[in-house]
């Protein structure tokens, strides 16, 4: 194996953009600060250099999300391919008329006449910010109806799933988490989790809409994706030593969802749990739930768990946040519980 190809999620991300971008010219980026020579390459360096690559496709806004969403769905409406960028997800919010009430409903409400394939991007989790830098945004747009939502957890599904939006042609939000890029120097976080992988060079997609087991196991499925997917495994690795045997799947995809992998699972252990990083009440997880509940009752041996933040804004003490992201030891004492151990 070339250790050379060995990269983070930042890493990742940049030459997959950079791959659509030689790919494909109608591709561009937008977003505050993305293509400044000698600057960061966004939030968390991502678009790191691609100005010296495209200096006329590196689009720096002003610090406005409106302005961000907006350009993008014009420049979309004429046929180009937009890659937008948020510093972090919670400014979403800035921008959701524009994601909201014209990306999402362009196609549906032209009848297929118009598209807006923009490729939107957003760094959510906590990591010792405060709360309006540290949610995770998956539940807010995983109900609206036009935008596909996908969470990669790793470098080499980060890739694979950003060039498959960017050839979808269909809006499609891509939710990153801080913890999980990988980056160096001034953007090094505190607490982040090695999601490196090995990226082939030859030309590769991730099918938007396909979860994977990353661990086989009988006793319980666990569901997750992002930060709380790599906690997942490290917690079915530990109750391994205790002679559970936990299957852990990787969603990756939010919408579409993928149920026939979801299903197949719960048909074999018997009983399943979802871990999200955002609060309980109203999360993706519980569509999950449902999902589950309306199609395997029958195969259930115990009610479906969900661990999940609490229904407060995300702390800004580090002991505060610690507590309520859920934990490796939360996992394991929730499994136990789930399995009667």
């Amino acid at each position: 194996m070339n250790k050379d190809r060995i990269l983070s999620v930042a890493e990742a991300l940049r030459e997959g953009i950079k791959e659509e971008m030689e790919r494909d010219e109608r591709v561009f980026c937008i977003g505050e600060d993305i293509g400044i020579p000698g600057g960061w390459g966004g939030a968390f360096t991502v678009t790191l250099g691609l100005e010296d690559h495209f200096p006329t496709r590196m689009i720096n806004t002003p610090i406005s999300e409106a302005a961000i969403f907006g350009g993008a769905l014009g420049a979309s409406i004429t046929g180009l391919i937009p890659i937008a960028d948020v510093e972090y997800g919670d400014f979403l919010f800035c921008a959701m008329d524009q994601i909201v009430s014209q990306i999402s409903m362009m196609r549906y409400m032209s009848g297929g006449k118009i598209t807006t394939p923009i490729v939107m991007r957003a760094p959510v989790g906590a990591s010792n910010r405060g709360a309006q830098h540290a949610h995770s945004m998956e539940p807010w747009f995983h109900n609206i109806p036009g935008i596909k939502v996908v969470c990669p957890s790793n470098a080499y599904d980060a890739k694979g799933l950003l060039k498959a939006a960017v050839r979808d042609g269909n809006p499609v939000m891509i939710f990153e988490h801080k913890l999980l890029y990988g980056s160096k120097g001034a953007r090094a976080e505190s607490g982040a989790v090695d999601a490196s992988r090995y990226i082939p060079a030859e030309d590769y997609i991730v099918p938007i809409g396909k979860a994977k087991v990353v661990k086989e196991g009988g006793d319980i499925s666990i569901f997750s994706t992002l930060l709380m997917l790599h906690r997942a495994v490290s917690a079915a690795e530990e109750l391994e030593k205790e002679g559970i045997s936990a299957e852990v799947v990787d969603l990756r995809s939010l919408v579409p969802l993928d149920k026939e992998t979801l299903l197949q699972s719960v048909s074999k252990t018997g009983r399943a749990m979802i871990i999200e990083e955002s609060p309980k009440t109203g999360g993706w997880g519980a569509e999950v739930a449902a999902v589950i509940a309306e199609e395997m009752m029958e195969y259930l041996m115990a009610p479906i768990k969900r661990v999940a933040a609490p229904d407060t804004p995300v702390p800004f003490a580090p002991v505060m946040e610690n507590f309520y992201v859920p934990s490796v030891e939360r996992i394991q004492k929730e499994v136990r519980e789930a399995i009667g151990y």
